[in-house]
């Protein structure tokens, strides 16, 4: 039977696919929609080292076995049989692969996708270095052996030219070589490097904007000898619509900010509230990464630079993170999550000083307390070790909320105008669509309960009694606070005395 294929699914035709991170969010998204939409590819090869004791074909097959991967398994369950695993790491030389599986990924590959990274804002330099920066040139040495290569397309960040007032399509240079710096984190030991690495990071905020930077530089300097293409994702957050609506994997981003808020346990968050939102639903960007070697093929002349994409939302559909806040909460408050440590109503400030009094009375202090009550029942403790981590994600994340961003997208909009109606309704990217955000953040909601949390819909009505009861503690909590505040203050005045 013949089916039909359109312009970018024939492109795909035949072809053999190689990517790096592909367990990870982004890379998991990717990989079922090549094998969903891209039906008519020829393979898909990917590297996966052993995690927790478990082999790279079990990881798979656990990954298979996700919400993502169901509608394969109802439509196309032949397609999975296309996936090769190899055991790999961008941490070793030749990606960790050798012999027949080093010679059938150089002989076979079209297209890669690298999108290993560590993701660990917080993250020390030599690791940033080695995963961010040695990683890549790690995968551009393997692709140079690769002889059918169409494509090599490396995952950036929008984010890793912060010091520009207007971050345009454009590699950006950098006083800081790529090649001096790997060296120096070859023969620099880890203390030393540490204590300069604040000096050299500036202007960016954290290692990880750091290296995807020099990241950039490496893959530029290989484009007259390679078919290298940069994509540039902002925060990509849940799934609009597919493979389901609402998907997500982890707590990274608004997410962590969603479930921590939801949950009680982030009661402060340094954000200005007039500042636009930076977010691009994953599967928006994966429809472009899928879309980028498409059109980079159909180019009649190669570009004088290399083509980047800057992968973010129209600016018309970008809100203010004072509107998602306040209906972040609302929709909190319809769809809340079960066993929240305290009533979801925190505080956002730009002031750092009431944040910091708010981060000690409301995070610190009843971590603590809870953390004292479960020694004294001889429970484990574990409320100071998630206020650690709670403090040192939004003392990272602070740089992107506090501050103004701009970007230009105009190869990201071009990927979706030049493609037919056929490919439009296959590899949505479309900015006009009439669901509105609020439908998008309902799906968010959801998404956060059923994947990460594990949470049932049949039980929101139980966690919606069990907020109202939070809400009277908190009510009673405060106007006790306020009422004590009050009476030793007038005391301590002598105006309590008088009467």
């Amino acid at each position: 039977m013949t089916v039909d294929l359109s312009p970018v699914q024939e492109y795909y035709k035949d072809k053999t696919i190689f990517i790096t991170g592909a367990s990870g969010f982004m890379g998991k998204v990717l990989l079922e929609k090549l094998l969903y939409s891209c039906h008519s590819l020829k393979e898909v090869i990917i590297i996966c080292r052993p995690k927790r004791g478990k082999a790279p074909e079990t990881r798979l097959e656990e990954m298979f076995k996700l919400p993502i991967f169901q509608r394969i398994k109802d439509e196309r369950p032949e397609m999975l049989k296309k996936v090769t695993i190899y055991q790999g790491d961008v941490t070793f030389d030749q990606l960790g692969l050798s012999g027949e599986s080093l010679k059938h990924v150089t002989e076979n590959t079209n297209i890669v996708f690298h999108m290993a990274a560590t993701l660990k804002l917080e993250g020390n330099l030599r690791d940033a270095i080695d995963m961010n920066l040695l990683g890549t040139r790690r995968a551009l040495n393997v692709a140079k052996d690769m002889k059918q290569l169409e494509a090599f397309i490396h995952l950036s960040t929008a984010f890793c030219n912060c010091d520009q007032e207007v971050m345009y399509e454009k590699v950006y240079e950098f006083p800081h070589k790529p090649e001096d710096l790997m060296r120096l984190a070859e023969w620099m030991d880890v203390k030393t490097l540490d204590a300069i690495t604040p000096d050299l990071l500036k202007p960016h905020p954290n290692t990880y904007t750091y290296s995807k930077r020099l990241a950039e530089l490496l893959v530029r300097d290989h484009y007259e000898s390679m078919p290298v293409i940069i994509a540039r994702p902002s925060i990509v957050s849940p799934s609009a619509y597919e493979p389901v609506p609402g998907w997500v994997d982890n707590l990274n981003g608004p997410t962590g900010l969603m479930v921590g808020a939801g949950k009680g346990v982030i009661r402060s968050m340094l954000i200005d509230t007039r500042h636009l939102s930076e977010v691009i639903p994953v599967d928006y960007a994966i429809n472009g990464l899928c879309v980028i070697p498409y059109q980079f093929a159909k180019m009649t002349e190669r570009p004088k630079e290399v083509p980047v994409y800057n992968i973010t939302c129209a600016d018309h559909r970008k809100m203010q993170w004072g509107e998602v806040i306040e209906m972040s909460k609302e929709i909190g408050y319809r769809y809340p999550m079960e066993a929240g440590l305290w009533y979801p109503d925190g505080c956002i400030t730009t002031n750092k000083l009431h944040h910091s009094i708010n981060v000690l009375l409301f995070h610190w202090l009843p971590a603590y307390l809870i953390d004292f009550i479960l020694l004294l029942l001889g429970q484990k403790r574990f409320m100071l070790r998630v206020q650690e981590k709670i403090s040192t994600g939004l003392g990272v994340l602070q740089f992107f909320t506090l501050n103004a961003w701009s970007f230009r997208s105009e190869n990201y909009a071009s990927l979706w105008n030049k493609l037919n109606e056929e490919d439009k309704a296959i590899f949505n990217m479309n900015m006009n669509t009439e669901n509105t955000e609020e439908e998008y953040m309902i799906e968010c909601a959801k998404g956060a309960r059923k994947f990460i949390l594990k949470e049932k819909e049949e039980d929101l009505p139980r966690a919606r009694v069990h907020m109202k009861i939070q809400w009277v503690v908190d009510v009673v909590c405060k106007t006790v606070i306020v009422g004590l505040f009050f009476y030793y203050l007038l005391k301590w005045t002598g105006v309590l005395a008088v009467f």
